[in-house]
C-alpha cells in the first residue's frame, strides 16, 4: 500500500519535471536560434520479491517475481533540428542552414575568457566596427575577432560566411561543428559549451545574410504534450488519494467494534 503512495509520487515528479521543460520551451518559442528540449524517462531497477513466512508454502522464503518502485527522471536531451528562416534584411543578422554553430568569444565578469557556440545569428556593429551578438560577445572569424571598417556604406556575406565590405576582403565566419553533440552543456537559452572530449570536426552549413534562424519549437505538440502530462499528474493524484482513503480506513474503521 506504502509502495503505491511512493510509485505515484514518483509519476507526479516525473510529470512535473516534464512540465517544467515544455514551459521553458513555450517561453522560448519566439527566441532566435533556440533548441527546444526533451526528457526522457525509465524505471527504478526491478527488485526481487520474496515470500516471506508464508504458512501455504510451509514458512519458506520463496522468490515470487520482480518489480520497479515507480518512474525516475531519464535524460534531458536537446533537439538540435533545423528552425525556418526569418528575413530581417539587417545587414549582419546571419541564419545558418545546415549544420554548425557561430564562434563567440565570451567573457564573463571575472574577466575570464571562452569560445561558446550558437545558432542565434542576431548580430550587430559595434562603434569598433567588432560584430556582436546581443550581449556584447564578439563574433569570431579565421583571422580572430571580425571587425569591419565602421564607415563601409556596403558590407556583402556570401554563403560561406566570407565578408566583404564596400568590395574588400575582411574575413570569413569560423563555422564550428561537433562529432557528437552530447559534448555540449547549455550556458543560455541559445549558447552552448564544449565539454572536454569534445571532437570539433568541418561545419556544413550555408550562411544566410539578412535572415535569422527561429525556434524549432513546434508550439501545437507542445500544448498537446502538455495536456497529457496533466492528465497523467492528476491520475497520480488520484491514485494517491485513493490509497490515503484505504490507509485512513485501515487505520481507523478496520476492527472497531
Amino acid at each position: 500500500m506504502v509502495r503505491g503512495l511512493f510509485t505515484a509520487y514518483t509519476g507526479m515528479a516525473n510529470e512535473q519535471k516534464r512540465l517544467d521543460i515544455i514551459a521553458n520551451n513555450l517561453a522560448n518559442a519566439a527566441t532566435v536560434g533556440y533548441k527546444e528540449e526533451n526528457v526522457v524517462s525509465q524505471s527504478f531497477d526491478s527488485m526481487l520479491t520474496l515470500k516471506i513466512k508464508d504458512a501455504s508454502e510451509a514458512f519458506n522464503n520463496r522468490p515470487i517475481g520482480r518489480m520497479t518502485l515507480g518512474v525516475k527522471l531519464g535524460e534531458v536531451y536537446t533537439n538540435y533540428g533545423q528552425g525556418s528562416l526569418r528575413q530581417t534584411s539587417n545587414t549582419y543578422d546571419m541564419a545558418l542552414e545546415g549544420k554548425g554553430f557561430f564562434t563567440l568569444r565570451v567573457v564573463d565578469r571575472a574577466g575570464n575568457e571562452s569560445l561558446q557556440y550558437t545558432r542565434n545569428g542576431s548580430f550587430t556593429m559595434t562603434r569598433d566596427g567588432y560584430i556582436v551578438d546581443a550581449e556584447g560577445n564578439r563574433l569570431i572569424g579565421l583571422a580572430g575577432e571580425i571587425a569591419v571598417p565602421p564607415e563601409a556604406v556596403n558590407v556583402v556575406i556570401d554563403s560561406t560566411g566570407a565578408i566583404y565590405a564596400d568590395g574588400v576582403y575582411i574575413d570569413t565566419v569560423m563555422l564550428t561543428d561537433f562529432e557528437d553533440y552530447s559534448y555540449l552543456i547549455k550556458a543560455g537559452d541559445t549558447m552552448y559549451k564544449a565539454l572536454d572530449g569534445a571532437v570539433i570536426i568541418e561545419a556544413d552549413a550555408r550562411v544566410n545574410q539578412g535572415y535569422t534562424e527561429q525556434s524549432n519549437v513546434n508550439v501545437v505538440s507542445e500544448m498537446v504534450e502538455m495536456i497529457t502530462i496533466t492528465r497523467a499528474y492528476e491520475a497520480n493524484q488520484k491514485a494517491i488519494k485513493s490509497i490515503d482513503q484505504t490507509l485512513d480506513l485501515a487505520a481507523n474503521s478496520v476492527g472497531r467494534v
